[in-house]
């Protein structure tokens, strides 16, 4: 009975010894890791537009600041302000009453003179008859040679003063055209076609001569305009007369505009070491206004079969050097890649052929990458931006808790912010920081 009691117990060990075995060989499960969602945009090819960013403000071509003339009282106004006007036409009357009187004076001036001339043709006729008798009486003998000398003197005498009077003619007329040349300038009129942007003057106001005056009218064109921009003087070689311009403006989101770099500073400004570029740019319908700000650039050349990409799916994009990398959907899995980038502009960013971002062209899904490294990507149990909630000391005390309570794997992965795609691993500075103390 003992020899077999102890053969019990000794089974007994041994399948206890197997089981023991057969449990530590087996391997600890591996906590999945479940996939976030993420977005993904499709790489595709297209034309790409190199130029040069600007910034400038429209001007009209054409506008002029209307002054009067001459001095005088303000007897009409007859246009008001934001009227278009007509090359030519009145805009104001100025009182020229003296103007008018010398004017008459002076018609009268030529009268007389005319009065004049024709009394002195008279004495010439009258000195010719004179010489040519003389001369037949003293072939006669019977008048002597001082007679004849003075009835030649005569006729010359009387031919100066017949000159003497056309000259008075010429002076009256010239006076007369004088003083309609100045009544003429009491008519201020546009010397433009274009709109009436500026009126300064009423009727009673005593105007002064153009030296001294201040611009009673502005008139601008704005069929017309100038677009002067600033561009580096890195860039200054590449702009060439003739090329488009492309800008925007903010009174009209959503219009894009066009016009032709049509002059170019011959040297930089000394100040900043820019370079003065004026687009012209024609304004019909005249839905643009003198005085905007405009922003655009100026285009230097296009490219055909570009790789294109989203600029916020770019991660360390360096705009000197070129380069940047991404990251592509490979079976589930984002993998980076490095490139090198051609341009970048607005929200795409061009890439060049063969730089290791991807072709693909799925159609109707577009996603964003998450910019990490590639691995399954995890998410923080949490809802909000990390570093807007991080700031808040009430919340932060719940941020730590999720970190401690994470997996184990999921706490070695590089987790990030959905919001703003914010990196734990940067964010623990903010995570270890003590609360701050309650405000008074």
């Amino acid at each position: 009975m003992r020899n077999l009691a102890v053969k019990i117990i000794t089974v007994l060990i041994v399948a206890g010894i197997s089981a023991c075995s057969n449990d530590a060989g087996k391997k600890p499960e591996q906590v999945a890791k479940p996939p976030v969602a993420v977005d993904v945009t499709a790489a595709a090819t297209s034309e790409q537009t190199d130029g040069i960013e600007v910034t400038g403000s429209l001007e009209p071509k054409f506008s002029v600041d209307i002054k009067t003339q001459i001095p005088g009282l303000v007897k009409q106004v007859f246009v008001t302000e934001w009227v278009r006007v007509r090359k030519g036409q009145p805009l104001v009357r100025i009182d020229v009453a003296e103007t008018e009187a010398l004017a008459r004076r002076g018609e009268a001036g030529v009268a007389a003179a005319k009065a004049g001339l024709a009394e002195a043709q008279v004495a010439v006729n009258r000195a010719e008859r004179e010489l040519a008798r003389s001369i037949k009486l003293k072939e006669s003998g019977l008048a002597t040679q001082q007679a004849m000398d003075d009835a030649r003197s005569e006729l010359e005498a009387t031919k100066a003063r017949l000159e003497a009077a056309r000259g008075q003619i010429r002076v009256s007329e010239e006076e007369v055209r004088q003083s309609r040349a100045r009544m003429a300038k009491g008519f201020v009129v546009s010397p433009i076609d274009g709109v009436v942007a500026l009126r300064d003057v009423n009727v009673g106001d005593l105007a002064s001569d153009a030296a001294a005056a201040k611009p009673i009218f502005r008139i601008v064109d704005n069929r017309l305009l100038n677009l002067t921009v600033t561009v580096s003087s890195a860039d200054s070689a590449r702009i060439k007369v003739g090329q488009p311009l492309e800008f925007t403006v903010d009174s009209l989101p959503g219009r894009t505009f066009t016009g032709k770099v049509m002059y170019i500073n011959p040297e930089l400004s000394a100040l900043d070491r820019s370079l003065k570029v004026v687009a012209e740019v024609r304004n019909l319908p005249e839905l643009l206004k003198g005085g905007l700000f405009a922003k655009g650039r100026i285009v230097t050349g296009k490219r055909s079969n570009v790789l294109q990409v989203p600029r916020s799916a770019v991660d360390g994009l360096d705009l000197a050097a070129g380069k940047g990398t991404l990251f592509v959907v490979e079976n589930g899995l984002a993998r980076r890649r490095d490139i090198r980038t051609a341009t970048v502009s607005g929200q795409p960013a061009g890439t060049h052929p063969g730089s290791g971002a991807p072709d693909h062209r799925e159609g109707g899904t577009q996603r964003s990458l998450p910019l990490w490294e590639w691995k399954k990507i995890q998410a923080l149990p949490w809802k909000g931006c990390l570093t807007e909630i991080s700031k808040k000391s009430l919340f932060r005390r719940s941020l730590r808790d999720s970190v401690r309570f994470l997996p184990a794997p999921a706490r070695k992965t590089r987790c990030f912010c959905l919001c703003c795609r914010c990196c734990l691993a940067c964010r623990l500075d903010l995570l270890a920081a003590p609360d701050p103390p309650p405000s008074p």
